[in-house]
């Protein structure tokens, strides 16, 4: 009979195990997903200025840019020159062809990202902008 009990002990101590094994590898799957959602959100779309343009403090040469939200800034990164704004970001009802933005006196005031209905708006920006030119 004493064998008996050291079966079950054991037995118990197997699932436990294999439990402990699959907790593990569940919060390893979090982890990971975790991890691909936190990259997945921080988005960065290709904007192209053809003429100097104005974001925030700084003025940005003609090229190809990358802007990417962190927290509540619209931050630039180009090849030579990144420049950084507070900006917000709206989703609408409608989504845009292309990724264009919209600046009145050479200064950046919205973007709206092609194939998306988001657009990232510069703080400090005047109520109604003119459309400057497209991102293509």
């Amino acid at each position: 009979m004493a064998s008996e009990g050291l079966t079950v002990r054991a037995d118990h101590i197997q699932i436990i195990k294999e439990d402990v094994t699959r907790m593990k590898l569940t919060n390893l799957t979090l982890g990971f997903a975790t991890l691909a959602l936190g990259i997945m959100s921080a988005a960065s779309y290709k904007l192209t200025l053809t003429d100097p343009a104005w974001v925030g403090d700084t003025q940005l040469k003609p090229g190809e840019y990358k802007v990417e939200m962190q927290g509540q800034m619209a931050v630039f990164k180009g090849d030579k020159q990144t420049a950084q704004a507070a900006a917000v970001e709206e989703k609408g009802e409608k989504k845009f062809p292309y990724t264009s933005f919209e600046s009145m006196d050479s200064k950046i005031q919205e973007i709206h990202v092609g194939g998306t209905n988001l657009t990232i708006k510069l703080q400090g920006a005047p109520a109604s902008p003119k459309p400057a030119g497209s991102g293509l």
